[in-house]
C-alpha cells in the first residue's frame, strides 16, 4: 500500500464506489473474498505487483496477465472492477484501493483495519504476537491487518490505523537523533 497521501485520496473514491456497488448487487461477501485473495497474491508475488506498477507495461498486457492469474477464480464484478482500474490507469493503486475497501467493509462489520509496514518480512510468530498485542491495545477482537515491507525503514515497523501512525522504525529513531544533534551543535 502506498504511503503517499495523494494516492490514498485517489484510491478512496474507487474503494467507496466498489463498496457501494457490491452492497447494491448483493455480492459483498464474494467480492470481499476476492479482494482479500488478490491482496495476499500481491503480497506473495512481488513480480505481479511490480508488473502492475510498471507504466511501461501496456494496459492490454496488464489485463491479460490479471485474467490469466486470477480470472477464472474471480467473481465477475471483481474482474469488471479490475478491468476498469486498468482502463483508467489506476491499477498501480490496487493495493491501496484494496486496503481502503477492506477498511470500509470492516468498519461496517464493527472491526478495525491496521497496516503494519516492516523493514523485512515478519515471521509468522512475529505476526501472531503483533496481532495479539494490537487486539489487546485496540480492545477489539475482530481486526484486519495488512502486512507490507519497506526496506527504507532499516529496522522496526510502522503501525497505521485510521490516519494515525505509530513509528517504531530505526529510520525514525535515527532522524530524531539527528535532529537532537543538530540542536545541540547549534548552541
Amino acid at each position: 500500500m502506498s504511503k503517499n497521501p495523494l494516492a490514498l485520496k485517489v484510491a478512496a473514491p474507487y474503494a467507496r464506489a466498489l463498496f457501494d456497488f457490491v452492497n447494491e448487487t448483493g455480492t459483498l461477501f464474494e467480492v470481499t473474498a476476492d479482494m482479500q485473495n488478490i491482496q495476499g497474491l500481491l503480497f506473495k508475488s512481488k513480480e505481479l505487483f511490480k508488473c502492475l506498477q510498471n507504466p511501461l507495461v501496456s494496459s492490454d498486457a496488464k489485463q491479460e496477465i490479471l485474467i490469466k492469474v486470477v480470472g477464472e477464480k474471480m467473481n465477475h464484478e471483481t474482474l469488471q472492477f479490475l478491468t476498469t482500474l486498468i482502463k483508467r490507469n489506476r491499477i498501480d493503486l490496487l493495493s491501496t484501493i484494496i486496503f481502503s475497501y477492506l477498511e470500509l467493509v470492516y468498519k461496517t462489520a464493527n472491526s478495525r483495519a491496521f497496516q503494519i509496514i516492516s523493514a523485512k518480512d515478519l515471521s509468522n510468530g512475529q505476526r501472531t504476537r503483533l496481532i495479539k498485542k494490537i487486539k489487546s491495545i485496540a480492545n477489539q477482537s475482530r481486526i484486519m491487518i495488512q502486512f507490507n515491507t519497506d526496506e527504507s525503514l532499516i529496522g522496526g515497523f510502522l503501525i497505521k490505523n485510521q490516519g494515525k501512525v505509530v513509528d517504531y522504525s530505526v529510520k525514525n529513531k535515527l532522524q530524531t537523533l539527528a535532529k537532537q544533534l543538530d540542536r545541540v551543535l547549534e548552541i
